[in-house]
């Protein structure tokens, strides 16, 4: 099915960082280019593990449906294609 339209706000991502202690998991959504010192962090999602692991069977079940629909998606590096990156 189609994203809910949820009237938020969508922030574009390319870099991704996460760690995990007893109670959460932390995942910091960003951007970064050629050329950049850093990334530019914009996101933090902090969530306790079982909401990570529904969250994580959602996109698995997001990269299936992509896959089916548009063919195996590449690695980053593989492609110069930005749909697949």
């Amino acid at each position: 099915h189609e994203p809910a339209a949820h009237g938020g706000e969508a922030r574009y991502a390319n870099y991704l960082e996460g760690g995990v202690n007893e109670a959460e998991f932390v995942i910091d959504f960003g951007q970064q280019y050629q050329g950049d010192a850093k990334p530019r962090l914009h996101t933090r999602i902090v969530t306790a593990p079982a909401y990570m692991k529904a969250f994580v069977e959602l996109l698995q079940n997001c990269v299936a449906q992509y896959e089916t629909r548009y063919g195996p998606i590449r690695g980053i590096g593989e492609d110069q294609n930005p749909r697949n990156s």
